[in-house]
């Protein structure tokens, strides 16, 4: 099985975005599971991130937590989600 397969947490993020950089680091600090799309090298990513917030201009990160999106670096609704999806002990 793929990671991404795995992974119930996904980060659309660019490389030149410094709060995915900071989320991504998070995660891992956290112990958190989760796999990268990059809006800009991705083909597909930015089609799939707009369908999910539901289309027109978007920034990111925005993290799907098994379902439930949260737009930018926002720790504590992070941690909320990861928590209620019983990923985050």
């Amino acid at each position: 099985m793929s990671k991404a397969a795995q992974s119930h947490v996904i980060i659309y993020s660019a490389a030149w975005c410094a709060f995915c950089k900071t989320e991504k680091q998070y995660l891992e600090h956290l112990g958190v599971p989760f796999t990268v799309r990059d809006i800009e090298t991705d083909e597909g990513a930015m089609d799939e991130l707009l369908a999910k917030v539901g289309g027109g201009a978007s920034s990111v990160p925005v993290t799907d937590i098994a379902g439930v999106i949260v737009r930018g670096f926002d720790r504590a609704k992070i941690d909320a989600a990861l928590r209620n999806k019983g990923l985050l002990t």
